[in-house]
């Protein structure tokens, strides 16, 4: 039977900037990371998921905002450029640190390898939801890292949801535990931040995450020292997707808000 590595964090991610900004920071940390990397899902299968829940009007409106922002990422460049370096982080992810791709993470290839590698904790971030397969596998605390607050603004692009709303006092990061459930796991930590006037829906997960490497840090620190304290906000739980295009339009034109 092969025993827990006292000092093995897996990462479980399915890529992008925002992680790699998250891994290199956690890196600085912690000496024995290993990153277990899946393929994003496709556009097809959300929008055929979405379509499902929302109707297909709405799922193409979602699809052409998604579009939107990815566009709005190559404008504002310059505007992520800057908030890597004012937190003093990477986002060139060092060869020396170990990565797996995988399909999926709720394949049993990702099972294998987590009985092979027994982490003392796992983070995920930017990943799909783990499957009840994938969580009973895990040795060890599963913690995710969220750029919204919980319980508030789970799901997608927390954030832009929180300004739009006018609660800009909530706009920020949790960490919290992972179950079953989309971001309903117990909150670990939060961390709250303010945005800048250059900030779009494209730099908002990237600011959040930046500003949140802390944040990580510790809940890590704590999970593997066995001192882990979830609690549950007395907050309005509300799943957050992204805008329909028409909706963007109307509060960037109308609020400024992007």
């Amino acid at each position: 039977m092969q025993v827990r590595d006292p000092s093995r964090i897996v990462v479980m991610t399915a890529g992008g900037l925002g992680p790699r900004v998250m891994i290199n920071a956690l890196a600085k940390h912690f000496s024995n990371v290993h990153v277990i990397q899946e393929h994003p899902e496709s556009k097809r299968a959300i929008v055929m998921r979405r379509a499902r829940r929302f109707g297909w009007p709405t799922a193409l409106g979602q699809l052409a905002t998604t579009v939107a922002a990815r566009l709005g990422k190559k404008v504002g460049a310059r505007r992520s450029a800057e908030i890597i370096a004012h937190y003093g982080l990477s986002a060139e992810i060092d060869p020396a640190i170990p990565l797996t791709q995988v399909t999926s993470l709720n394949d049993p290839a990702c099972h294998d390898l987590l009985r092979q590698l027994q982490p003392a904790a796992i983070f995920t971030i930017s990943c799909r939801i783990l499957s009840q397969a994938t969580l009973a596998v895990a040795p060890c605390p599963v913690i995710n890292f969220h750029a919204g607050i919980n319980p508030a603004y789970r799901g997608q692009m927390g954030g832009y949801w929180a300004r739009v709303e006018g609660d800009e006092k909530n706009f920020g990061a949790t960490v919290h535990l992972v179950d079953a459930g989309t971001d309903t796991g117990g909150t670990l930590l939060e961390h709250r931040l303010s945005p800048t006037e250059s900030d779009t829906m494209s730099t908002y997960p990237l600011l959040i995450t930046a500003a949140s490497t802390d944040l990580a840090v510790q809940a890590l620190r704590d999970a593997v020292a066995g001192t882990l304290r979830p609690y549950t906000p007395s907050v309005p739980s509300v799943l957050r997707f992204p805008p329909p295009v028409w909706t963007w339009l109307y509060h960037g034109l109308t609020k400024g808000i992007w």
